[in-house]
């Protein structure tokens, strides 16, 4: 763990999703790839474009640390797709990427360590909790189903939820003003620039961690501490 500057009171955590709470990589990998070969519908040419604009590695199932998908909404990646596919770059077509998404992400779902047994800790300790994404609030809500958060979570929200999408801050402060304390005494803990971002507009604390493809020394501009995982920085919580 390393300290970057001074951390007040914590009260209230706001998780990202997707690098912190989902093995991203694991879980969007193979279900990208499912969810690229239907859009295709068996157009080899169309399907390779749009694992070009996807920066995706297709033998590795994988996608490359400057890929689109990694940490931006549905607008941006898929307004690369529809030119892939020469379709309308609109909300009908990002709407039904969410849905497929939704879908295979659901299927492959696979978790950072323990997120069901490290919120339930943090809950009994009285902390209000909640998470956000750049990811859909469907796809959000049923990963946190599938994961057993459901309950200890708040508030949830994804780029279409209405306040916004990271690096805005309006996620955190919508957060903060859900279970009625100030964004000073929330912490935001996320593996890309965008999460420590919004925290940062937001005026709350900056929790980096390095379960996502980001290091140390490109969070550290934006964060307040930065520790290897969420369980750790979790570990550090109950030693204050």
């Amino acid at each position: 763990m390393a300290h970057l500057g001074k951390v007040g009171p914590i009260r209230a955590i706001l998780f990202d999703k997707d690098g912190t709470l989902v093995d991203f990589q694991r879980t969007w990998g193979p279900a990208a790839q499912t969810v690229m070969q239907r859009l295709a519908s068996g157009n080899r040419a169309a399907y390779d474009r749009l694992v070009a604009a996807s920066r995706f590695v297709e033998a590795e199932q994988r996608f490359l640390p400057d890929s689109p998908l990694i940490a931006e909404p549905t607008s941006v990646y898929g307004a690369l797709w529809a030119t892939a596919l020469g379709r309308p770059a609109n909300a009908k077509f990002f709407a039904e990427i969410d849905q497929l998404l939704c879908d295979a992400t659901t299927q492959h779902l696979a978790a950072i360590g323990d997120p069901k047994t490290l919120l339930t800790l943090l809950a009994a300790r009285g902390y209000r909790l909640g998470m956000i994404t750049n990811d859909a609030e469907i796809t959000a809500r049923a990963h946190a189903r599938k994961l057993g958060l459901d309950k200890y979570l708040e508030f949830v929200a994804g780029y279409d939820s209405g306040f916004g999408a990271k690096p805005d801050p309006g996620p955190v402060l919508a957060f903060a003003q859900a279970v009625g304390g100030p964004p000073s005494e929330t912490a935001v803990v996320g593996d890309t620039v965008l999460d420590l971002a919004a925290a940062r507009a937001a005026g709350a604390i900056a929790i980096g961690v390095l379960t996502g493809p980001a290091p140390s020394a490109v969070l550290a501009p934006y964060a307040d501490a930065i520790f290897a995982s969420p369980a750790e920085f979790a570990a550090w919580l109950d030693s204050r």
